[in-house]
């Protein structure tokens, strides 16, 4: 083991491992380009897939729903509040 740096060949080994996957990646996305978009497996009820591009995301709230959030969860500390101090 003398002269043999472990750790280098690992980085080596590693990097070549790395250029497979890239190169396998590469060939994937050429047969299927739709999957550069981002798109995502989907199954119906029958067990078959089928593609989609759904993203999640927070839904946008108006002013006059921030404005019942708002009341509605002033409401509720204040009961919080009052049956903290019933405790005490």
């Amino acid at each position: 083991m003398a002269g043999l740096d472990l750790k280098d060949l690992a980085r080596r080994g590693a990097a070549a491992r790395l250029a497979e996957l890239h190169a396998e990646q590469a060939a994937i996305l050429k047969e299927f380009p739709e999957l550069k978009r981002g798109v995502g497996p989907s199954y119906t009820d029958d067990g078959t897939t089928i593609l989609t591009n759904k993203r999640r995301g927070r839904r946008r709230m108006s002013a006059a729903q921030k404005a019942e959030v708002s009341r509605r969860m002033k409401k509720y500390w204040a009961s919080r509040r009052k049956a903290r101090r019933a405790e005490a």
